[in-house]
This record gives structure tokens, C-alpha cells and sequence, in this order.
């Protein structure tokens, strides 16, 4: 990581900052919420072409990707031995598969004679056969059938077992590197295994996946989520709800970042007085009718935060059948969002954990796709609810089509960015400076993005040369 001197609260922000939120909170969150490292990051820009110039996606293809942890899949969607799951990014293709009960693997889906991908879809099989001369592989990947053996002497009329790539499991998830030489996943995650001991992962069930396509290089699309001072521009519903401007960030190591967003309070872009009530009402989306539902108005002298995260405990237990006295209101009721490089980002907190990921559309470097996950507990008593299927949106369908899976409101913030995104991709093509410039604090973790993008690709072109 980036060495230098942490930076101070007030050489930061003028205004109330996270912690002080934290600090006024009736149900303290644990202390890891508080102020975190920010090492100093120059401030240089970088330049425009970065998000749609071929030869760097050529680069970024070539010598970042092969190299970084990504995520796949839930262990969930894979629960039974012969589930598999196919993976594409970049041109590249794996059968995440499940091989034993505790045991699963990352073949390359690809003939190892002529090259056809042997599977296009999620399933269960006992076999992977590919359709085009018919060669078999076992499903976990070591070599069954060669119907031509006779004629292949270079592999003693068989075949050899499927490449593979790394597989690691965090919290239900399945992450996989092209890289078999990787340091391990637990090396770049730093804290956030400990951070997210208290939300067990593990034991939550994916109750939406969105898959939506966006006409944004996929680094834009990585990056909106990053910061959270956009809400201005973007969501300008959310500033009577959302202490936006004065978020926390903090750069954790090379790989991991987080920005931390309280809401439940107002945005300090909002000068004048407004009511708890306004501030509850806002973030609930609804102007309520308090002689209909009196369980909606806020209590004299209670605070919209200290309301709301009462009800949301209140709710999430009855929901659930877990005691949640013990959550914070912060893990109630804020974004609290880790980002790791490149391209995965999830919420922490008790009511739900919302997870992103970002990868190219194909080899296109001014397409993306964006996946939404949304995580909620698994109930203590009946069965495991089933995970969601994924509902795939195209560069045409908004993410408000979603508003079943993930809520009318939170589908129509996700329209905001998808809608903007396309008009920064084409700005940046119409840069009268081809300079992309930074803010010093809260774009901080965007820089380092492209830190870590440089550090890959010079490490990979050393190799080369």
C-alpha cells in the first residue's frame, strides 16, 4: 500500500463526520466502523482513454485479469455433488463445479482437442462431453472417453484432465484465480474476514441476482460505486436521508476499501431545517398517513435514526426469529460497502448485504455488465429458502423492470447510475483535456484503482521483456 501520513478528520471534511454519527448512535456499532487508514495517494490524473481505448483493454485482458481473485458464484447454487455453474469474463470461460460435499473446482471449459466450449449452461452432470467429436471428461474434470483414441498418440489414446484455476471460499462465495501461483484470497480480503464475522455470510440465502448490461466501460461502472458523494447529481432524492458529502472512506491495503454512508440523517448539502418525520419518510420512500398507520410516526425527542433502526431490528427479527438488540444502528441502516479490487463490492450490516460486480461485456471495452446481489439471513426455523435465479436486463430494459426482486425503490437508484453512465463513457470520448482528475479524499479508492491496474500490467510486461 501507498505509504504517507494518515490524514485527520478535519483536514477532510468541514462538516459532521461519520464517526461523530456513529459516536451519537443509541445502539453503538462495533469499533471497526470507526476511522480507518488513508495512507497519502498522489493526486496525478490519468488519462481519458484509459475507459475505452482497445490496446489497454488488450492490456488489461492480458495482465490483470489473469491475475486477480473474482468472484463467481454462491455455494448455494452449487449445493449438490455435479452442480455446475459457468463463468465467463474476458474471453475466458470455467465449469465452477462441485465435486464433493466440501469440495469444489474450476475447469476450463474448453475442448482439450479442438478447442469447442463443452458447456453453455448450469446444470448437474455426472459427465462434461463435449458435442462436437464427443471427447468426456468425468465432472471433476479428470478424463473419461477419447472415441478416436486410436488416432491420438500424442496423449496415449486418451486425453489429459481439464486445466484448472484456483478456487477459494469466503463466506458462501466462490472465488476463483487464473493465477495458480495467487497469494491466498485470505491475503487480499485483509480485515474484512474479521469485519464480517458478526453478518455470518454463510447462512444467508441470495434472494435476488439482477444481471443488467450497461453501454459503460466496465471500470465506469466499477467506479460509481465507489463514493457515495454523487447522490447530489444522481439521486437527489436520497439528500433528505443521506449523510452523503461527509461519507467515510478508508483504504484498507492495496485491494480493499471501504465508504461508509449514514442514513437517516440529512446530506449537509441541505442547509435548512427539516423534521425527523421528513428524514424517516424520505428514506422509507412514502409520505405516510399517520392517522392510518400512527406505527409510522416518529416519537417526539426520538430521532429518525434511532427510530428507524429500532423498527428495522423489530422487523428482522420477527422475520427471521433472531435477536438483533445487539446490532448497531449503523448496521441497521447505513451503507457500509467494502470494495475490493477489481470489480466486487458488498454491503455489510444486519438487514441485508448487497453485493456488485462488474466485469467487460465480452471483449467490448465500452460495454459492461453489472450484477446486483442481494443476501438475507436464513430464517432460524423451516427450510433454507432456494437462491434466486438470475433475471438477465439488456443494455434496453431498466433496472426498474427488478422492482419485484429488489424493491421499487432501490431498483429505481439503480436506474439513476445505469441511466447516467452511458453520458460519462461518451464524455470522456468528447474530453476537450483527455484527463480524468480525482478528488483527494473521497476519490482517494478510484485512484488506487488505477494503481493497482498499472502495477499489474508493468509486473506482467517485466515478465515479457
Amino acid at each position: 500500500m501507498a505509504n504517507g501520513k494518515i490524514q485527520k478528520i478535519s483536514e477532510r471534511s468541514p462538516f459532521e463526520s461519520y464517526e461523530d454519527i456513529l459516536n451519537n448512535d443509541t445502539v453503538p456499532s462495533p469499533d471497526y466502523l470507526k476511522e480507518g487508514p488513508n495512507p497519502d495517494i498522489k493526486s496525478d490524473p490519468i488519462s481519458a482513454s484509459r475507459y475505452h481505448d482497445q490496446d489497454f483493454f488488450n492490456k488489461e485482458v492480458k495482465y490483470v485479469w489473469p491475475k486477480v481473485w473474482q468472484w463467481v458464484c454462491r455455494e448455494e447454487d452449487i449445493p449438490n455433488i455435479g452442480d455446475h455453474h459457468i463463468f465467463n469474463n474476458v474471453g475466458k470461460s470455467l465449469i465452477i463445479v462441485r465435486t464433493k460435499e466440501k469440495e469444489i473446482k474450476a475447469l476450463v471449459n474448453s475442448c482439450l482437442h479442438r478447442g469447442r466450449q463443452i458447456l453453455a449452461d448450469d446444470g448437474n452432470l455426472d459427465e462434461f462431453r463435449c458435442a462436437f467429436h464427443g471427447l468426456s471428461w468425468n465432472f471433476d474434470g479428470t478424463f473419461k472417453e477419447n472415441p478416436f483414441g486410436w488416432d491420438c498418440p500424442q496423449w496415449n489414446g486418451g486425453a489429459p484432465d481439464l486445466p484448472e484455476a484456483k478456487v477459494e471460499l469466503w463466506g458462501g462465495f466462490v472465488f476463483v484465480n487464473m493465477d495458480l501461483d495467487a497469494a491466498p484470497l485470505s491475503t487480499v480480503l485483509g480485515p474484512m474476514s474479521a469485519h464480517f464475522e458478526r453478518y455470518d455470510l454463510s447462512n444467508r440465502y441470495k434472494a435476488a441476482h439482477i444481471s443488467k448490461k450497461i453501454n459503460a466501460n466496465w471500470k465506469l461502472s466499477t467506479e460509481a460505486f465507489m463514493e457515495s458523494h454523487h447522490v447530489l447529481g444522481t439521486h437527489p432524492q436520497g439528500l433528505p436521508m443521506t449523510g452523503d458529502i461527509n461519507s467515510q472512506y478508508d483504504t484498507w491495503n492495496d485491494y480493499v476499501g471501504r465508504q461508509l454512508s449514514a442514513h437517516t440523517v440529512k446530506s449537509p448539502h441541505i442547509k435548512h431545517d427539516i423534521s425527523e418525520q421528513e428524514i424517516f419518510n424520505a428514506f422509507t420512500g412514502a409520505d405516510h398517513d399517520l392517522d392510518k398507520n400512527p406505527e409510522m410516526r416518529v416519537p417526539e425527542g426520538v430521532t429518525a435514526r434511532t427510530f428507524t433502526a429500532q423498527m428495522f431490528r423489530d422487523n428482522l427479527s420477527n422475520e427471521t426469529g433472531y435477536d438483533y438488540s445487539h446490532a448497531g444502528d449503523a448496521e441497521m441502516v447505513d451503507s457500509l460497502i467494502y470494495n475490493v479490487f477489481p470489480n466486487y463490492s458488498i454491503w455489510a450490516g444486519m438487514t441485508f448485504n448487497t453485493i456488485y460486480r462488474f466485469r467487460p461485456n465480452g471483449l467490448d471495452p465500452n460495454t459492461s455488465i453489472m450484477d446486483i446481489v442481494l443476501l438475507k439471513p436464513v430464517p432460524k426455523n423451516g427450510p433454507r429458502p432456494e437462491p434466486a435465479s438470475i433475471k438477465h436486463l439488456d443494455f434496453h430494459e431498466p433496472v426498474t423492470d427488478a422492482s419485484d426482486e429488489l424493491g421499487a425503490g432501490l431498483a429505481m437508484v439503480f436506474e439513476q447510475d445505469a441511466i447516467n453512465l452511458p453520458y460519462v463513457h461518451d464524455g470522456l470520448r468528447a474530453s476537450g483535456t483527455q484527463k480524468v482528475e480525482f478528488s483527494n479524499y473521497m476519490e482517494k479508492r478510484l485512484r488506487m484503482h488505477h494503481i493497482m491496474h498499472d502495477r499489474l500490467i508493468k509486473e506482467g510486461e517485466s515478465k515479457e521483456g
